[in-house]
């Protein structure tokens, strides 16, 4: 696997080396709303030089851990089923090699293109959602490979109460129904997680991380397809991941939905960029 011609900061260990690989998924054709998506995996490489390496939030530094960084996939923008197969690829390689896969979507459908093969590997794996929307729908317009139905996907492979589900605030009725009945959802915030993470851990159960970066205050994070009003701040998110990784068994992982275009101030482009950061150095080990 070749490395890119531009890495996220301080991504740049030779893969051999590498504990951790990153691979970029622009792909946003199913989107339901504002398109522009596929641009985010190359808009958080090229902005993240405006970080610094060190995060005085975890006292860690991106130059002390080995992450390897291969680049954006050339997808089927065109045909959702390709490109989750060229997705998965990608992942079941990273995997294969003893290494964490980290994606950097794309629309929140990418998602399930990394957690088949997942699942291929882990097939006890749970799944821990941060995002805005449900994503339960069975099909959205008649489409199943929607972003709208990614966790109903999911559910599909994993069955019940193994999806786990925070900041919730929006769906339609039959969506926050099927929730009730099949996942654990927490709507709003991330009450509960604490706990969860804490019983997960017992058990050193897989868990695959999905972040939708909606999941913020569109006040805070304007840059996306789908905004919703209402969302957790910068320091929840951070304090949410940081609990999630350095207490569970995180075996995959993926950031999405940042659309740079959106926001002309450039300030999403710069919060996902310190989101990915602070995830790469909250999961290093």
């Amino acid at each position: 696997m070749k490395q890119n011609i531009e890495n996220f900061l301080g991504c740049d260990a030779a893969f051999e080396k590498a504990d951790i690989v990153l691979y970029g998924a622009p792909f946003d054709s199913t989107t339901s709303f504002r398109p522009g998506a596929r641009f985010g995996p190359s808009a958080i490489r090229h902005e993240s030089f405006g970080l610094e390496t060190y995060s005085p939030y975890q006292n860690k530094d991106l130059l002390d851990f080995s992450v390897f960084d291969s680049g954006d996939l050339e997808l089927c923008i065109g045909d959702a089923s390709i490109t989750l197969t060229q997705i998965g690829k990608r992942a079941e390689e990273i995997l294969a090699s003893g290494k964490f896969p980290l994606l950097l979507g794309g629309e929140h459908l990418v998602t399930l293109g990394a957690f088949r093969a997942v699942f291929k590997k882990y097939p006890e794996v749970h799944v821990i959602q941060f995002d805005a929307h449900c994503d339960l729908r069975d099909d959205y317009l008649g489409a199943k490979l929607s972003h709208a139905c990614v966790m109903r996907r999911c559910h599909d492979l994993i069955g019940d109460g193994k999806i786990h589900q925070f900041c919730i605030r929006s769906g339609d009725k039959a969506e926050f129904e099927f929730a009730k009945a099949h996942t654990d959802l927490h709507p709003f915030n991330f009450d509960g997680l604490e706990t969860l993470v804490k019983t997960l851990q017992k058990s050193n159960t897989p868990v695959y991380l999905t972040i939708d970066l909606d999941c913020l205050d569109p006040g805070a994070f304007a840059g996306t397809g789908t905004p919703e009003a209402g969302g957790v701040s910068f320091s929840a998110l951070l304090s949410a991941i940081c609990t999630v990784c350095a207490n569970a068994n995180v075996v995959g992982a993926d950031l999405n939905e940042l659309a740079p275009m959106l926001d002309t101030s450039g300030v999403s482009t710069a919060t996902a960029c310190k989101i990915a950061r602070e995830l790469i150095l909250a999961l290093g080990k």
